[in-house]
């Protein structure tokens, strides 16, 4: 019986159409669900700030409380919220012209920023030297997230939004700089497919590495994959994007 009127009452509080739950008064159930979406769309809004500037408050508003009412979260905890927002979009929500064509993309590249802000740090790696390189197990440092878009996400602004795809991919990655900040490189694809072969694989040692890339690049000779592969490192290294396994 309990859970069928902690039922009804959830399912008012997302969707006012709904039977008002037994003996509660429309005025309480009114301010519940006015605190409840309150919380929600003020997550919502923090997670995604340049999505939101993109809309109207009205439009913007809509779209929220689409998730609200049709979205199960699993969760109340700001960090997973977000990600079910995202979660939302990819999967549930039907694009209309309201939205931006690069919608999915920078909801994406946002979260990332905030998944990478709160990313744990591994106690099992250590920053690398240059001299470590040729004999460490190398890996992606745990607050570090490699991304692929079809638009040039970082410069998404309300005075800046494509309405077509750039030329080329762009890659990036995204983590957290030696203040702790949230910061975001430009990788070319070659870098990009360092990181994410050492995302994969967890971890590598650089012979290995290069003899991968020496198979991915066979018109390149041994001697430029290795010279250009410990450069790349060595700046990564430097940044913290890059570690070594303990």
């Amino acid at each position: 019986m309990f859970k069928q009127v902690q039922q009804g009452f959830m399912d008012y509080i997302r969707d006012p159409s709904q039977p008002l739950p037994e003996g509660i008064e429309p005025r309480r159930m009114k301010v519940y669900r006015e605190l409840f979406f309150s919380n929600i769309s003020g997550f919502v809004s923090s997670a995604f700030p340049v999505l939101k500037s993109l809309y109207n408050e009205d439009d913007w508003q809509v779209l929220v409380q689409d998730f609200f009412v049709n979205h199960d979260c699993q969760s109340p905890i700001f960090v997973e919220i977000a990600a079910e927002f995202l979660q939302f979009l990819q999967t549930e929500y039907q694009v209309s012209d309201k939205d931006p064509v690069f919608m999915l993309e920078l909801a994406h590249y946002e979260w990332l920023e905030l998944a990478v802000a709160v990313a744990q740090e591994d106690q099992n790696l250590k920053d690398l030297t240059q001299d470590e390189l040729n004999s460490a197990n190398l890996c992606l440092n745990s607050t570090a997230r490699v991304a692929q878009y079809s638009f040039d996400v970082q410069h998404i602004s309300v005075d800046y939004q494509p309405i077509e795809v750039s030329p080329q991919a762009q890659f990036f990655c995204v983590y957290r700089d030696d203040s702790d900040e949230v910061a975001f490189l430009k990788l070319t694809p070659l870098s990009a497919q360092v990181l994410a072969y050492l995302e994969q694989s967890k971890q590598s040692r650089f012979d290995e590495l290069c003899h991968w890339l020496q198979n991915l690049y066979p018109s390149m000779s041994a001697e430029q994959l290795t010279q250009g592969s410990f450069s790349l490192l060595a700046q990564l290294a430097a940044k913290g994007i890059i570690k070594a396994t303990v």
